[in-house]
């Protein structure tokens, strides 16, 4: 009985110090366990978005973008030619933030599946290229945590959008702190822009942190160039 008892309690400390690891591990940088699976799926979709950049364009699609006149009309045809193929969890394009060191692929859809995989494009916003806003949300503490610094973007930073028909170049305007309901924020402006968007505080959903962005760049890409 002793000895069983104390292998109870030598697995119980073992155990509690493991919780208290992870506890650590999650407040100082992100969910360990989810995070796994996050990197995971990031290498999938990596190899995915290879693929997707690697395919060509229809005949009919490849004709009609000769035929626009100019590069802006050619990203806006291809960005919805994307959104048309791309279902919810398929990958759209790599964001990258020097700031603060986050480069990872972005997919179609926000709900908790999509997310799950990487940040995750607002279905109901347009693509780059395509005039508007152009939403994309992200977890801040599970699943990778790729968001989990939009606090460290100040104004003037650079973001980038490399997407399988061209490159774009935002840079960081404001951030602010809205409750849920503020859908204000992915409404269309007098100008193109990226929104970024997060729980906040950390380890809350009480409201949501929103870095804002005006597009300063673009550079048509692959069969669009």
């Amino acid at each position: 009985m002793r000895r069983h008892l104390r292998t109870l309690s030598t697995l119980l400390i073992v155990v509690g110090v493991l919780l208290l690891a992870e506890g650590a591990v999650t407040v100082l940088w992100q969910e360990p366990v989810s995070g796994i699976y996050s990197r995971i799926e990031q290498g999938r979709l990596d190899s995915r978005l290879a693929t997707i950049e690697g395919e060509t364009y229809t005949t009919v699609e490849r004709k009609a973008i000769t035929r626009l006149p100019t590069p802006q009309r050619k990203l806006s045809f291809a960005a919805r030619a994307l959104d048309r193929r791309a279902d919810d969890g398929d990958p759209l394009g790599r964001v990258t933030i020097p700031r603060i060191g986050l480069k990872t692929v972005f997919v179609a859809g926000t709900d908790g599946g999509d997310l799950r995989k990487g940040p995750g494009h607002y279905p109901s916003t347009p693509l780059p290229g395509v005039r508007g806003t152009v939403a994309i949300a992200g977890h801040r503490t599970t699943y990778g945590a790729p968001f989990r610094k939009l606090d460290k973007l100040r104004d003037g930073d650079q973001i980038h959008l490399r997407m399988p028909y061209g490159n774009f170049t935002y840079k960081v305007e404001r951030t602010r702190i809205v409750p849920p309901t503020a859908t204000w924020v992915t409404q269309r402006t007098s100008y193109d822009r990226l929104v970024l968007s997060a729980c906040h505080p950390l380890y809350s959903a009480a409201k949501r942190i929103v870095v804002f962005a005006r597009l300063v760049s673009d550079e048509p890409r692959g069969a669009t160039a």
